[in-house]
């Protein structure tokens, strides 16, 4: 795609063929298990790491896939990845696989079983109406197996939370309201200030207000507002504290392309930025953040990161780390299968080509700043 095409958009297209491509023809074949290598630093988690692929792939992926072009060579590449995400579905929730996932061992399946219910959530109409009856059986009933896992008191809340949003959204009528509510009422009571949520009751430096509470947060409140009262009471301040995190997170781009490599799960790469990705998807960004300047941002943290040798090994997986190969900066709970939640950067793909986000230029605020434009003071949310 890059060849053929001069900016930005496509550039974006031809990374996220290059990091998702390899995970969805080997999955859609029935391949992945046999062909996937697996970096990791306990064995124990060999058992999720097809799971992660898939769910962290899809998550990023989904919004293209239901509202990218028909028409053209991106028409026919969406098309063709979207024919390999059902498969990949299928291959996966199918008993009989080779591929077959684990979903009701250990905790672990919890996590990426909402991820990939979060695809389902972007997506309704392509991986969800247009699954075959008896592969969207299969999904539902491995979406409800996890229902035997426990969460954690922090983030792992939502998980449960957004896997009983996308089996309402399946059509299930008995998906669970007691998980939701729960995890609703759980967050009001963690928010910090300032846009930011604690994980759990404390606060942490890291990246998962982008990687899972915002996105996740937002997204179930909007789903089933209509349901309950209180729930509908919840979307005005999920929002405003949404636009304020997206708000700290442009201004965390440096002018270079790099951002603090602060907390764990930093071996998610750029998928730090999911939560800006999102707000961007939505048009919902602050109102003195251009989008053009967002796509200009995340770009740069793109061509940095994807610039550094070792990110891919030979046959094009990815490796553990930030900035090429860096395997002690993987948490024993890392493993191959977990980085392809960098593909959650990719969600402005979902906004047609000619979006202000794709056509307009402007620089992001770091890069105004250090270049000694007068810029309006930054301003806190209080509430």
């Amino acid at each position: 795609m890059a060849k053929l095409f001069n900016n930005d958009r496509a550039y974006w297209l031809d990374t996220m063929e290059r990091i998702a491509g390899p995970v969805l023809k080997a999955l859609s074949v029935r391949q992945l298990k046999a062909t996937m290598p697996v970096e990791v630093k306990t064995d124990a988690r060999l058992q999720y790491t097809h799971l992660e692929a898939l769910g962290r792939t899809l998550t990023g992926l989904a919004s293209w896939l239901e509202s990218g072009p028909r028409d053209g060579e991106e028409g026919r590449l969406r098309e063709r990845f979207a024919e390999m995400a059902r498969a990949a579905i299928d291959a996966g929730t199918d008993p009989a696989s080779p591929d077959a996932f684990n979903f009701s061992e250990g905790d672990q399946p919890l996590v990426d079983s909402a991820f990939l219910a979060h695809a389902v959530l972007k997506a309704p109409t392509v991986l969800g109406e247009k699954l075959e009856p008896r592969v969207r059986r299969q999904l539902i009933a491995s979406l409800k197996a996890t229902r035997t896992r426990k969460p954690d008191s922090t983030n792992w809340l939502l998980f449960s939370s957004m896997i009983e949003t996308a089996l309402r959204q399946l059509g299930e009528a008995d998906w669970d309201r007691m998980r939701i509510d729960y995890s609703l009422k759980q967050f009001q009571q963690w928010y910090k200030g300032d846009g930011a949520y604690g994980d759990g009751a404390a606060f942490h430096w890291d990246y998962y207000n982008s990687f899972v509470i915002q996105p996740m947060l937002l997204d179930i409140v909007e789903a089933v507002s209509g349901e309950e009262a209180d729930w509908a009471k919840l979307v005005e301040p999920v929002r405003k504290r949404a636009v304020r995190y997206a708000a700290v997170q442009e201004r965390l781009i440096s002018p270079e392309g790099t951002f603090p490599p602060i907390g764990r799960s930093i071996a998610y790469r750029f998928g730090a930025f999911q939560h800006l990705a999102q707000m961007a998807l939505r048009r919902e960004l602050p109102v003195d953040i251009e989008p053009s300047q967002v796509r200009g941002a995340l770009s740069a943290v793109i061509r940095r990161t994807m610039a550094q040798p070792g990110t891919f090994d030979a046959n094009g997986w990815l490796t553990i780390g930030l900035c090429g190969h860096q395997p002690d900066l993987g948490e024993v709970y890392i493993s191959t299968g977990s980085l392809y939640l960098c593909c959650a950067v990719f969600l402005p793909l979902g906004l047609p080509a000619d979006d202000p986000f794709w056509t307009g230029e402007a620089d992001w605020t770091s890069k105004k700043a250090w270049s000694g434009v007068n810029l309006p003071a930054d301003t806190a949310l209080y509430g």
